[in-house]
């Protein structure tokens, strides 16, 4: 498995995500700047965090046109594994690769902490056969409010899409629990495919031992153990 983490101009947790694939889960991973045109035959695409040209219009909404993301579009329509963390749950998004959108923070404030995140989702790889509990994850972000209309989310629910919500840490999955206002609690959808991922925590910044915190990690696992079956 050959990962390639794209890098934007204003991306900033690319080195986290490499960090972590590469450093404590040991995989093949090469970065892959926004102007090429080749994926360099890397499996699976990881679009990071950040401030992807500056957020500006809205988040995600230039970088969707980056020239990379006519072969990001292309790898995800054959198939091949995507997922986009924060800025790139945004990007994918914009790109209409997972449905839905993202919306100001309730509180129209930035937000930065760690929150509880329950795993949802029994048929996608991400979350298939993770433990039924609260995971302690970070966010940062101030545009993660997820919201779809009602015909997406009902589709979104039937096709059983939704692979993580926002909890407590008891896994309760309850309003004061939501840190943007998302819908339904929603912190993170796939495709229909179920080979599309995008999630606004960020599972690559508590995966290293040295932060006190490593739950992140055992949601990358779970995905490394899925996709290399």
């Amino acid at each position: 498995m050959k990962f390639g983490v794209v890098v934007f101009p204003g991306s900033n947790c690319d080195d986290d995500a490499v960090h972590a694939l590469r450093d404590q889960l040991k995989q093949d991973v090469v970065k892959l700047w926004h102007k090429d045109h080749d994926l360099q035959g890397c499996d699976f695409i990881i679009l990071p965090g950040g401030f992807s040209y500056g957020d500006y219009l809205r988040t995600g909404a230039v970088a969707r046109f980056s020239p990379i993301m006519n072969e990001v579009i292309k790898h995800a329509e054959r198939g091949g594994y995507l997922m986009g963390i924060c800025n790139g749950f945004q990007i994918l998004a914009e790109a209409r690769l997972v449905p839905g959108v993202l919306l100001r923070n309730t509180n129209q404030k930035y937000v930065c902490k760690n929150i509880y995140l329950r795993p949802q989702s029994k048929s996608a790889l991400i979350t298939a056969e993770l433990d039924d509990k609260a995971y302690k994850i970070p966010i940062a972000h101030g545009e993660g409010r997820y919201f779809a209309d009602a015909d997406t989310l009902k589709r979104l629910n039937d096709n059983d899409q939704v692979i993580f919500r926002y909890c407590d840490e008891a896994g309760n999955i309850v309003d004061e629990a939501n840190p943007n206002g998302s819908l339904d609690n929603i912190a993170g959808v796939a495709n229909e495919r179920k080979n599309v991922f995008g999630l606004m925590p960020h599972p690559e910044r508590a995966a290293d031992p040295l932060l006190g915190n490593t739950d992140g990690r055992l949601i990358l696992e779970q995905l490394l153990n899925a996709v290399l079956v």
